[in-house]
C-alpha cells in the first residue's frame, strides 16, 4: 500500500539552477529539463540536489540517479533530462558505506541552497547523529518551500532536522520502534511502501526509493512519462502491497517461474474482459498457483495488478486527450464512467476533471 496526498506539494523554492556539479567528473548530470505536463512550471529546470553523507548508501544514491539525472531520449522531448540534477556533500571526499569507495568531485554543502527538491542523505548507522551542516541545509530548504525526500532511514536525517514533527512519514520496518520511541512527534505509518505527505515524501526501504521516486516521476509529469522511466528500469510503474509483505513472507527456495510474458500479453489486452481464472488458464496454472506466484514476485494479488494496469492506462489516455470518460473506461478495462471516477480517486487523490486539467495536454 501506499500513502498519497492529493493537494500536491505547495511550489518549489527561489533556487537558482546553475552552479552545482552534478556527479564525479564535477559537470553536470542532466541539463534542464523540459515542460512538464503537470505540476512543474518555469523557465528553468526543476532542480533535484542529493546530499551524500559519510556512510550514505550506494544503492539509493544509484536509484535517484537512474530516475532523476539520466537523460531521456526515449520520450522523444526537445530536451531529453527530466530534472536539473545534481550530487553534493559537506565533505570533499565521502567515504561510502562500509568504505566500499570514497565519493569525492561533487559539489559542496550549498549546492542543497539551489534545490526545488533535495534529497537527503540515509545510512545503516541510524545512532550516529547527522552532521550540523547537512541539517541545517534540510532546515532551510524546508523554510523556503523545497520538497523534501528521504529513502529508507533518510526519515531520521529529516526527523533529526526537526521538520518532520506532526507530520506523516515512514521507514524501515527494523527501524520502527527506534524510531518512534526517539521521534514521538512524528506520525510514523510503518507497514508502507512511501508516504507522500505533500512537501515531505519518505519511502520506507532501499528498493522503494524505486517506488517513490516513479510516484514522483509521476507527480510531476504524469503516468505516461513515469511508465516509461519504469519500463527502462525493468520495474513496476506502481507497485501494490506494503511492508509487511517482506516481513512475513520468506523467500521461497524455489523461485516460480517469471510472470514477465503473462503480463505483458495482459497489459496489451486491458480492455478485454480479463479475469483472474483467464489469468491463470493462459499461464497453465491454477488460480490459487497464480496468486502465490503474483504474491512472490509483485507482491500483490492478480485482481489488484489488473486494477492498478487499467487505471495506469485511463491515466495515459486522459493525458492523451480523450475527454470522454465512458470511452477513457471501456478502453481502460474499467467498465463504467462510476468506476473509472472511483478507482482513478483512490489511485491518485484527483478526480477525472481534475487529472485532465492537472496532466492534460
Amino acid at each position: 500500500m501506499t500513502q498519497e496526498n492529493s493537494q500536491g506539494w505547495p511550489g518549489a523554492g527561489a533556487g537558482a539552477s546553475g552552479g552545482a556539479a552534478g556527479g564525479p567528473s564535477g559537470e553536470p548530470s542532466g541539463g534542464a529539463a523540459g515542460e512538464p505536463s503537470g505540476g512543474l512550471s518555469g523557465g528553468r529546470g526543476h532542480r533535484v540536489v542529493v546530499i551524500v553523507d559519510e556512510n550514505s548508501n550506494p544503492f539509493e544514491l544509484g536509484c535517484v540517479t537512474e530516475i532523476f539525472g539520466l537523460q531521456r531520449p526515449e520520450l522523444g522531448r526537445e530536451r531529453p533530462a527530466l530534472y536539473d540534477f545534481a550530487l553534493c556533500s559537506p565533505e570533499p571526499r565521502t567515504l561510502m558505506r562500509d568504505g566500499f569507495f570514497t565519493l569525492t568531485g561533487v559539489a559542496g554543502i550549498e549546492a542543497a541552497d539551489t534545490a526545488d527538491t533535495l534529497i537527503v542523505p540515509n545510512r545503516p548507522d541510524t545512532e550516529v547523529p547527522r552532521r550540523p551542516a547537512v541539517l541545517d541545509a534540510v532546515r532551510r530548504a524546508h523554510a523556503r518551500g523545497a520538497r523534501l525526500v528521504g529513502f529508507c532511514s533518510g526519515a531520521f536525517t529529516l526527523a533529526e532536522a526537526g521538520v518532520l514533527d506532526g507530520r506523516r512519514a515512514t521507514a524501515h520496518w527494523q527501524w520502527a520502534d527506534d524510531f518512534r520511541a526517539r521521534f514521538p512527534a512524528v506520525r510514523l505509518e510503518p507497514d508502507v511502501l512511501f508516504v507522500d505527505d505533500g512537501d515531505i515524501l519518505t519511502a520506507a526501504g532501499s528498493a522503494a526509493a524505486l517506488d517513490l521516486g516513479l510516484h514522483i516521476v509521476r507527480r510531476d509529469f504524469g503516468a505516461e512519462v513515469a511508465v516509461s522511466v519504469s519500463r527502462r528500469l525493468v520495474f513496476a510503474a506502481h507497485r501494490d502491497g506494503g511492508q509487511r509483505q517482506f516481513v512475513e513472507r520468506p523467500v521461497p527456495d524455489v523461485p516460480d517461474e517469471s510472470l514477465a510474458p503473462l503480463l505483458a500479453w495482459a497489459q496489451e489486452r486491458l480492455g478485454e474482459p480479463l479475469t483472474v481464472a483467464g489469468l491463470a488458464a493462459r499461464a497453465a496454472v491454477s488460480p490459487a498457483t497464480l496468486h502465490r506466484r503474483f504474491r512472490a514476485q509483485l507482491g500483490t494479488t492478480p485482481l489488484a495488478w489488473l486494477n492498478g494496469e487499467r487505471v495506469g492506462l485511463a491515466c495515459r489516455l486522459i493525458e492523451r486527450g480523450e475527454e470522454r470518460l465512458d470511452v477513457v473506461a471501456r478502453r481502460s478495462g474499467l467498465g463504467s464512467a462510476a468506476n473509472l471516477r472511483a478507482r482513478l480517486r483512490r489511485a491518485t487523490g484527483l478526480t477525472p476533471t481534475a487529472y485532465r486539467h492537472r496532466f492534460g495536454p
